[in-house]
């Protein structure tokens, strides 16, 4: 049996409606190459890629480095599984202790299992350390989180298409406004029991909803005053997506941790996937001190594909090309160059109400409801001025090209975006 191929955009389009599960409702454009920031449809159309699979691809499509790493990996040594050691894995594990300054390291393969990982770390860790009764562990979450679509994770978002008929849910949640330090110093006082406070520093799925400037390192000093572990999920913001290391370093533009307390608020956990890769294969990492992570024993949690050479390699490859491109100077460069750009169209805008974010992790809030279909429209006109973006949360549309972009393609960009915008002016 000879696979299909596939030589126009509608057929793709087709095969897919008819063969797989309709979880998702992508812009309708069929991609068939990246490289750099740019991607091109079955038809050879060229396009700015400004959502960089929702900022995996932080190092650009296809990025040489990487690739030719991942390549000669999987040439040698793919999958051995954790019965064996590897050549590859401790390098790594070293190599990503260092670079983010931590004891230790549990790889796994998606941000979602990277999410479950910490929750049953924060767990284990209550009932051996804190002396928290064992089944009665609460973890702290905010309003409007994303943290994947597991069944533990859908149990405290409170997205109802993500969760209506998939209960019964997980319990052990406590959910409170997102931005509210009182919220989150009221619910670890009124509970001995809590665990955790499992946090976005930038809640992306929400609209790129950027908190308060001393909003983490306030809810981290009131974790640590009342031993409650600091969880940050930086899947998203993290590796050098929002102008920092970690958006939790704050102003901090060093290309590895110096660790300046003003600026750096230091996870208990610390939760990555996505751009660890460079979005070429599937790699995420929990990463803890040995207090906390030395509560995880053989047996109790692991994966077949964790930690495999091939996602070591690429790991590494992918942390060493952030470092040596300074992609953290250049993404909070252009990212203040575009907010600029942004908030002198929005002055004499009708269409757009604000910009927000940081780095080049940005949106950009249209004057409509949630459930108008303006913010989809305008994505669709974008793509036919070849610039490809998602909306989400109905009427915003995030904007997160690769880091590797320069000033040159930016401003070709917001051209095409206040253009298209233009349009839709009322």
């Amino acid at each position: 049996m000879q696979l299909e191929k596939i030589t126009t955009s509608q057929q793709a389009i087709e095969m897919e409606d008819k063969h797989g599960a309709h979880n998702y409702h992508p812009l309708p454009v069929v991609l068939s190459k990246g490289e750099g920031v740019y991607v091109w449809d079955v038809e050879g159309k060229k396009y700015y890629d400004f959502l960089s699979a929702y900022s995996a691809v932080n190092q650009g499509h296809c990025h040489p480095k990487i690739v030719n790493a991942m390549h000669e990996q999987a040439s040698k040594l793919a999958l051995t599984s954790r019965a064996f050691y590897n050549d590859v894995l401790g390098p790594y594990e070293k190599f990503a202790t260092e670079y983010f300054k931590f004891d230790k390291i549990l790889p796994m393969n998606t941000g979602a299992e990277a999410v479950e990982t910490a929750i049953k770390i924060a767990r284990k860790w209550a009932y051996e350390k804190k002396g928290v009764e064992e089944k009665e562990a609460q973890i702290i979450v905010c309003e409007n989180n994303f943290h994947g679509r597991t069944t533990t994770v859908i149990s405290f978002s409170n997205d109802e298409n993500a969760r209506k008929n998939f209960g019964p849910y997980t319990p052990g949640f406590i959910k409170i406004p997102y931005n509210d330090i009182d919220a989150l110093e009221n619910a670890i006082m009124e509970n001995k029991n809590i665990a955790g406070f499992l946090v976005e520093p930038i809640q992306g799925e929400a609209g790129v909803y950027t908190p308060a400037d001393d909003y983490m390192k306030r809810a981290k000093d009131i974790c640590t005053k009342n031993n409650v572990l600091f969880i940050a999920d930086e899947i998203q913001t993290g590796i050098a997506r929002t102008g920092a290391l970690l958006a939790v370093c704050g102003d901090c533009t060093c290309e590895n941790h110096c660790e300046r307390q003003e600026t750096y608020t230091r996870p208990d956990l610390l939760i990555l996937g996505k751009a660890l890769s460079g979005g070429n294969y599937p790699v995420s990492a929990v990463l803890a001190d040995n207090e906390v992570m030395n509560v995880i024993k053989p047996g109790q949690h692991g994966s077949t594909f964790g930690g495999n050479p091939v996602a070591g390699a690429t790991a590494v490859a992918a942390l060493q090309v952030v470092s040596e491109e300074h992609l953290i100077q250049n993404a909070r460069k252009l990212g203040n160059l575009f907010r600029r750009k942004m908030n002198d169209y929005i002055r004499n805008s009708n269409i757009v109400n604000l910009v927000r974010g940081r780095g080049l992790l940005n949106a950009i809030v249209i004057n409509d409801s949630e459930d108008s279909s303006t913010a989809w429209d305008i994505c669709m006109a974008l793509k036919e001025n070849g610039l490809l973006a998602k909306p989400t949360h109905g009427n915003i549309i995030r904007f997160a090209p690769p880091l590797v972009m320069n000033e040159e393609q930016l401003m070709e960009c917001v051209e095409i975006i206040t253009k298209t915008l233009k349009d839709f002016e009322k």
